[in-house]
């Protein structure tokens, strides 16, 4: 497994500063563990019980809402991948329909904009019961960290995107480290934020930006990475 010391940004060349070992053969650059958890149970136990908090502070959520509410387009289908019982889209806008994804179906349940749900474990089945260029953006908050086989799953939502449409990838420096694999233990923000972009890439986005929207001592830092094919 990872040391935990070995924190640091990939490098910009090569996409890692770890060994080329690997399992995954998306990702030459990452050793074989590189995807491995601390706690290898089945993720549907861990997630059986609903939380219903948020993960990341109010700063973070306002200053994401204000991100949808520019990237998201109004009237279009939304796929809010990860999803839980709050997807901090902005109040004021409507969207013809909201797909929400999840471990936790009394979660989705409680998620007042989502129009229709579906419980599946990406890390098992990382195809997604949607039709092809069907969807007019998607979006992971937070939720990330936990994939492992982001290549597929990421090379799944292109196939269910329309094209140029993007795919909206935040995340701040909260987790829940048992369940977060080990590449992203390893690294920093700056690192997790090169990872997902490498992520995205090898998905097949041709196109990727970097939006650093929260910083500042005391609050949460947020970062979005957007994908387009």
């Amino acid at each position: 497994m990872f040391k935990r010391e070995r924190k640091g940004s990939l490098d910009a060349r090569t996409g890692s500063r770890f060994s080329v070992m690997t399992a995954d053969p998306a990702f030459p650059e990452l050793p074989a563990d590189a995807f491995g958890k601390v706690d290898a149970e089945d993720d549907a136990a861990f997630y059986a019980e609903a939380r219903l908090v948020t993960h990341i502070d109010e700063g973070a959520v306002a200053a994401l809402t204000a991100f949808y509410r520019q990237a998201l387009p109004a009237g279009g289908v939304v796929l809010d991948l990860m999803s839980s019982w709050v997807s901090h889209l902005p109040e004021d806008v409507a969207y013809r329909e909201v797909i929400g994804h999840g471990m936790n179906a009394e979660e989705l349940a409680a998620n007042p904009r989502l129009t229709r749900s579906f419980v599946q474990d990406l890390n098992r089945d990382p195809i997604l019961p949607l039709a092809d260029a069907s969807v007019d953006a998607a979006m992971i908050c937070v939720g990330v960290q936990y994939l492992q086989r982001p290549a597929a799953v990421l090379a799944d939502v292109a196939r269910v995107l329309k094209p140029g449409a993007p795919m909206i990838i935040s995340f701040s420096n909260r987790c829940f480290p048992t369940k977060a694999v080990a590449v992203w233990r390893a690294l920093d923000g700056r690192g997790h934020a090169a990872l997902v972009d490498l992520y995205l890439r090898r998905a097949g986005f041709a196109e990727t930006q970097v939006h650093r929207l929260a910083e500042g001592w005391g609050r949460d830092p947020l970062t979005v990475v957007v994908g387009r094919t």
